[in-house]
């Protein structure tokens, strides 16, 4: 296997693991509730995070916390997004970015729970 060098190989890891999100009881209603109809939208502004977040390529434009603070999502969610997320990236990669990669979706997972937990859902919970 190799390492994680670019774009082409984020549209690997991003597409496949939202095919899994889409057919997995405990995520699938959660961003099928989110995600009307085409998901190719949310597909590249994934592609455009995951190149700025890896390999500082400008383009994502975006406040992923704000997007999910009004989703009914808790820490169990969480978990199973980074059992997936981390499964995905293992089939398919390994070395430092592989690895920076998983290290990554962790922080972001600790960050957006703590961020949740302390914010009770009203319904709404819009951020701008």
């Amino acid at each position: 296997m190799k390492d994680i060098e670019g774009l082409e190989d984020i549209k690997i890891f991003v597409d496949e693991f939202y095919g899994k999100v889409q057919r997995d009881a405990l995520l699938g209603p959660v961003f099928f509730g989110a995600i009307s109809g085409d998901w190719q939208p949310h597909l590249d502004k994934m592609y455009a995070f995951w190149n700025a977040a890896l390999f500082g390529v400008a383009g994502f434009k975006g406040n992923p916390f704000a997007r999910h603070a009004p989703l009914r999502i808790a820490a169990h969610h969480f978990e199973r997004w980074l059992e997936m997320f981390h499964d995905t990236i293992n089939t398919h990669f390994e070395g430092p970015v592989a690895e920076d990669t998983k290290r990554r979706s962790v922080i972001m997972a600790q960050v957006f729970i703590a961020r949740l937990e302390n914010m009770p859902y009203d319904g709404k919970n819009v951020i701008v």
